[in-house]
């Protein structure tokens, strides 16, 4: 019996590991003002603006785990793709990205 109880909590610790929800995923003001959403996707993780005038557009697909992502992010308006990273510290996202290697931009975001 003792040694069903601790297979039991033992599989109860690995399954909540392996479904915790990546800090990542929420919702995002952005630099303007605007709000995103950074959800699971089949690419990883992908950002979709919620309001402003590019509502509904996703703008975005990362890969990676524990705060440290590499992917992609689109300007909205300009539609330029950028490639770079995407770091997350506390409720802070930073976003920096390049096109050709030589215009990079940064981004800083906050969760709501």
């Amino acid at each position: 019996m003792q040694r069903l109880a601790m297979i039991t909590a033992l599989m109860a610790l690995v399954t909540s590991s392996a479904w915790a929800q990546e800090p990542v995923i929420g919702n995002w003001k952005t630099q303007v003002g605007t709000t995103a959403a950074i959800a699971q996707c089949a690419q990883g993780y992908c950002i979709t603006m919620k309001t402003g005038n590019n509502a509904g557009k996703r703008i975005g697909a990362f890969q990676g785990s524990n705060g440290n992502f590499t992917g992609t992010i689109v300007e909205p308006d300009s539609n330029k793709t950028f490639t770079g990273v995407l770091t997350l510290t506390g409720d802070t996202v930073r976003m920096r990205g390049c096109t050709m290697k030589v215009i990079c931009v940064s981004l800083i975001w906050t969760r709501l």
